[in-house]
């Protein structure tokens, strides 16, 4: 019995991928481990994968689309260098540390206190009598918003065993969550502001999907963010 691929062009990004990293990992070896250092990395190697899918459109195999999207990336040596004295330089790093840790506290706290405000304020609409299913699950925008902002600030704060996420890639979850929420938020409007039944399933859909579709394929995707003990 034969094994077959059924889905050949994923398996090849998922390989170039790999390689992408590879080489990048390779290019930096010996330099000191950074915040900075892992954003421009992870830059870097989406940049080639990139670049080598374009080569390889244009009719060439594997091997030397590879070859040649590392040579349009032209000398890389000097970042390595400037990498490599930002990883001796102790004084910097908390620095740029401290900033983003203060950035991503603002976003963590105002995101719970949205979470929080939404929860109250349909709490409180419940309790009156005249309130509306509508305006009583319509409050529910703040903690769509509260629980994006809250997702994206959590993943870009650098801990002492993980480094903050690339900020476009926590933007994306951010989006997926907020999707996600969004989804759920607009179906519970919707079944109270529509008699039609399946209106409220089709308004799932139409966020629930793309949502839950955008969050796995940056499980699928993601890297190692661990710091080195």
């Amino acid at each position: 019995m034969t094994r077959r691929f059924t889905d050949v062009p994923t398996f090849r990004n998922k390989l170039l991928s790999v390689s992408s990293h590879v080489y990048i990992d390779n290019l930096f070896s010996g330099v000191g481990a950074s915040q900075q250092l892992l954003e421009l990395k992870e830059e870097l190697a989406i940049n080639l994968k990139e670049k080598t899918a374009d080569y390889q459109s244009r009719g060439m195999d594997e091997e030397q689309a590879f070859k040649e999207a590392i040579i349009s990336m032209g000398d890389l040596s000097g970042l390595v260098d400037d990498m490599r004295k930002l990883g001796q330089d102790t004084a910097k790093q908390p620095v740029y540390s401290t900033m983003t840790a203060r950035v991503s506290t603002a976003g963590i706290v105002a995101g719970v206190l949205l979470i929080l405000f939404g929860v109250f304020v349909s709490a409180m609409l419940y309790l009156m009598e005249d309130s509306s299913g509508v305006e009583i699950t319509g409050s529910g925008i703040f903690i769509v918003a509260g629980g994006a902002l809250l997702t994206y600030s959590i993943l870009t704060r650098e801990t002492s065993k993980k480094y903050a996420m690339n900020k476009i890639r926590a933007a994306l979850y951010g989006l997926s969550t907020g999707a996600l929420l969004f989804g759920f938020f607009a179906t519970t409007v919707t079944y109270y502001a529509v008699e039609e039944a399946f209106i409220p399933v089709a308004t799932l859909m139409v966020f629930f999907l793309p949502g839950i579709g955008l969050l796995l394929f940056l499980l699928l995707t993601e890297t190692g963010r661990q710091k080195q003990a």
